[in-house]
């Protein structure tokens, strides 16, 4: 095939410029401090008391989170092969849009009186961003050749850090400008950060082609056909060695990437007392960085092959983990952010090109990535739940960091036989 026009190509990655301020602003940043703040040990100290138990804060933030990837795994298959069937990926794609945009602007109303709004909004638009993702992801194969899917997945990642380093550093001048009212500041920036997404969404929706419709005929209810259509995929899986292994590899390392790219900031708050502002630019940092990581591990893969680059990547991700349980400082922080950022973009664009690389030519892209989907929000709820259950087990973050170390050594191991396999069959 033919990679798509320049025009569709853009309104792609445009999109990752729209929702990205949700993964920056509300999931790293300012909505982590926020929560911290409103949820301080000096506001409940005997902990949150949440569906008639108590819980530490964070703990309680992992979960909920956990909760709402718990119920993309569900949905997803369902909406995927309605999305394939019917040939309307888009219109999916635009409902999770509106949801995930209203919860983050309605994260406005969170206070120190409106814990469970804030967590429930926090879950909702966490399932509007994932449950979009899916539909948008599954467009890479259908406006890419293959020889050009690693640098427009790249171009989808770079667009959606400049995106969100605008948005954060529009909220970081309210913040400044509103220094006597810190609170309210935030919570315009949730509202902004709704408002951003879902405007910046019309130029992706504009442009994305209708996808074509599935040849094959629905086989059982349309809410049960999505779990058949994970079936059939996983019987092609299990047939193609080296897609099977690689799964496996993402499986466990995403348990890590991901819970890491959602704690970290609560680790600098907890662990290392930084201020909300040094915090705040160090996102910014870690975003900047990240762009650099997503292009130059793009251009590595093109030269080593993708397998070999992720076995890098991994690697230095188990380095992170394991230097992170022993800083102290301030700037070891700042050093180990910078570490985070710069494999972050590369291990996200790169597994998502490497899966569309390997997956079988097919109509149903939807439903492919709904599996890769379900793969990864399945290891991101184990990610989080076990962050969060060590840290509310031993009282101690840093504790949690063991168990991620354990995830990513079993990716990086499953990345080892994948090239093997890769080998074996050239």
């Amino acid at each position: 095939m033919q990679t798509a026009s320049k025009k569709i190509v853009n309104g792609w990655a445009m999109y990752d410029w729209a929702n990205s301020v949700y993964n920056l602003v509300i999931t790293t940043t300012f909505f982590p401090a926020y929560y911290a703040a409103v949820t301080s040990l000096e506001k409940f100290p005997d902990g949150i008391t949440f569906l008639g138990r108590r819980f530490v804060n964070t703990e309680l933030k992992d979960y909920v989170l956990a909760v709402g990837f718990l119920v993309i795994v569900f949905l997803s298959p369902i909406l995927s092969s309605i999305a394939d069937y019917k040939g309307n990926k888009k219109n999916f794609m635009r409902f999770f849009c509106y949801l995930g945009a209203a919860s983050c602007s309605l994260l406005y109303f969170f206070d120190k009186d409106h814990i469970t709004l804030g967590l429930v909004c926090f879950m909702f638009a966490g399932i509007g961003f994932y449950g979009s993702q899916v539909f948008y992801n599954s467009y890479l194969p259908e406006i890419a050749a293959e020889k050009d899917m690693d640098r427009i997945s790249a171009k989808g990642y770079t667009m959606g850090y400049i995106g969100s380093v605008l948005m954060q550093l529009i909220g970081f001048a309210l913040v400044i400008f509103m220094s006597s009212e810190k609170g309210l500041a935030l919570r315009i920036t949730f509202l902004l950060v709704g408002v951003w997404w879902v405007s910046f969404a019309q130029i992706t929706f504009a442009r994305l082609p209708i996808s074509p419709k599935s040849e094959r005929k629905l086989k059982t209810h349309v809410l049960a056909n999505g779990f058949h259509e994970l079936k059939i995929v996983l019987q092609q899986v299990i047939k193609m060695p080296v897609l099977k292994r690689f799964l496996s590899a993402f499986f466990f390392y995403s348990m890590g990437v991901q819970t890491v790219m959602l704690v970290a900031i609560d680790f600098g708050i907890k662990e290392l007392k930084l201020e909300d502002s040094k915090l705040i630019i160090t996102a910014v940092i870690i975003q900047l960085v990240a762009i650099v990581g997503a292009v130059a591990m793009s251009k590595l893969s093109a030269t080593y092959g993708n397998i070999k680059v992720l076995i890098f990547t991994v690697t230095l991700w188990i380095g992170v983990c394991i230097t992170g349980y022993f800083i102290t400082t301030e700037i070891h922080f700042y050093i180990l952010a910078s570490l985070v950022g710069l494999v972050m973009g590369g291990i996200q664009s790169l597994s998502r090109s490497t899966y569309s690389k390997l997956m079988p030519e097919t109509k149903d892209t939807a439903s492919f990535f709904s599996f890769y989907d379900v793969t990864e929000k399945l290891a991101i709820v184990i990610g989080l739940f076990s962050f969060g259950f060590i840290e509310g087990l031993t009282g101690n973050m840093r504790n949690s960091l063991l168990a991620l170390i354990a995830f990513f050594v079993l990716g990086l191991l499953f990345l080892l036989v994948t090239l093997r396999t890769q080998k074996k069959l050239v």
